[in-house]
């Protein structure tokens, strides 16, 4: 018994009770060992025990209707309740209730409960101390039983609000999963405005240049979202400490196809060196005269990589495979391109100073945020070639602009740029661009500005939306947080 009153001083619940009290109550509770996978209590039926669990944890699930599937709702560790709301008023179980390990639990019969709150004089501050336990609890387990009905309409599928969506990403996403999920597809971006739309859904799928920042997070998560589900790689646009104080879990897609945005670095190479977008509008025009569309060979030429993951690896082959020397430049050198013919890792300033071409593959964070800036182009080859498919604020634009118009840089691809929320994937071609500095990009002859396409090839699609059908998969099986297989976290 002495160890049932040690563990309830130390419970939430009765914080504040007096020492008498809880040896009044310890006498009423009986320890009932479970095995893992033993059924605890069911749902929709009538269980006369409140439970509490000592040691262990347990999984509380809800049959879909539809489908006869359990989907967990929540794990369940020491020092909560199983039953403590029916234990007020007799009702069938709302959900059951499986030891997920061997758990200890103490438990206590309804009808010895309700005398215990009825009579006050052995059980002092006990009722007082539940129902603050209550109002601070109870009602986030509530809401996520009103959140897992919301997230099921009445077709038994999993609703699930896709923001930013193009027909592309719709065709994709319901080839690969509409038979699980019924999704929302909304055109317009994620924002503070429109994050709002996604309340009765319990997750979402966002995109590059969707704002969730921490009010579009804290919306989210007021209207009972609990998964942002990137489709993209990177999540320079997600708060994360927010989304962690919020209990919102993040994922994104981290390969998708590296081969396509590889690919496209080199059709952009290709086209800058080759001059082909030019050729392309003068034969158009009848004009078959050559002035002007002078290239270089690339093979033999010294190309640097800027950042040696799973895009910047693809590259370096492409590279190697054109006959050119590669320099790469990571805080992480890849052991397996060391070991390769024709490539070295080394510093920065060297790779800025000896490279024909610079290709960029870097994540952008507080370290890389306009690596590419005056002083970093200075030290460049005049003439230098820049391709830049990872990510816009990796290039100071400014500093860009000023590097073409002395000739220091002698061209440029880029299929990001560092304000682009408010012009890519949308149709302007009616409007005026008020973004100058993309205005004044889009003037030079020797730039190709591409919309943020990379990425967009069949097998990346196709990889893209089955790797977040995965993510929602685990959500809406019960997984949370590092659970998540592409989770994305502050470490």
């Amino acid at each position: 018994m002495s160890d049932i009153l040690e563990f309830l001083k130390k419970m939430p619940a009765f914080q504040g009770v007096p020492d008498q009290s809880l040896r009044a109550l310890q006498g009423l509770f009986v320890e009932r060992p479970f095995k893992s996978g033993d059924m605890i209590c069911q749902e929709g039926e009538f269980d006369p025990w409140l439970y509490i669990i000592a040691a262990g944890q347990c999984q509380a699930r809800k049959k879909n209707p539809k489908t006869g599937r359990d989907i967990t709702l929540r794990t369940l560790h020491p020092h909560e309740f199983v039953g403590l709301t029916s234990a007020f008023r007799p009702k069938p179980r709302s959900a059951t209730v499986v030891a997920d390990t061997d758990v200890k639990l103490y438990a206590i019969s309804h009808d010895d409960f309700q005398r215990t709150l009825l009579d006050p004089s052995p059980h002092a501050g006990v009722l007082r101390s539940l129902f603050e336990y209550l109002a601070n609890n109870v009602r986030k387990k509530n809401r996520q039983v009103a959140e897992f009905r919301q997230a099921q309409p009445s077709n038994g599928k999993f609703s699930v609000a896709v923001f930013d969506s193009k027909p592309y990403t719709q065709e994709t996403f319901l080839q690969a999963g509409q038979k699980e999920f019924d999704f929302q597809f909304f055109e317009s971006r994620l924002t503070p405005k429109t994050a709002a739309l996604a309340e009765g859904f319990g997750a979402v799928v966002g995109f590059v240049n969707d704002d969730l920042t921490a009010e579009s997070l804290q919306i989210l998560r007021s209207v009972g979202v609990e998964l942002v589900a990137l489709r993209c790689a990177g999540f320079n646009n997600v708060d994360l400490h927010k989304a962690q104080e919020l209990g919102l879990s993040v994922t994104r897609v981290p390969a998708y196809s590296p081969h396509a945005v590889a690919e496209h670095s080199l059709g952009l190479m290709m086209s800058l060196n080759r001059k082909i977008h030019k050729a392309y509008q003068r034969v158009r025009d009848g004009n078959f005269r050559l002035d002007g569309l002078v290239g270089f060979d690339l093979f033999g030429q010294t190309v640097g990589v800027m950042g040696t993951g799973k895009i910047g690896r693809c590259m370096v082959h492409i590279l190697r495979g054109l006959g050119c020397k590669v320099l790469c430049y990571d805080l992480y050198p890849d052991a397996e391109l060391q070991n390769l013919e024709g490539v070295r890792y080394c510093e920065l300033d060297e790779l800025l100073r000896e490279s024909r071409v610079i290709s960029l593959y870097l994540p952008l964070n507080r370290d890389t945020l306009h690596i590419i800036d005056q002083e970093a182009i200075e030290k460049m080859q005049d003439g230098v070639m820049l391709i830049n498919t990872s990510r816009g604020g990796l290039v100071e634009t400014q500093a860009l602009i000023n590097g073409l118009k002395s000739g220091k840089i002698g061209s440029a691809g880029l299929d990001v740029y560092e304000e682009e929320s408010a012009y890519f994937f949308e149709d302007f071609s009616g409007k005026t661009i008020a973004d100058d500095v993309l205005a004044r990009l889009l003037t030079f002859n020797n730039v190709i500005v591409t919309s943020h396409q990379a990425f967009l090839t069949e097998q990346a699609l196709v990889n893209i939306a089955e790797t977040t059908l995965q993510s929602l998969r685990e959500y809406f099986q019960g997984k949370k947080g590092e659970q998540l297989t592409y989770a994305v976290s502050l470490g």
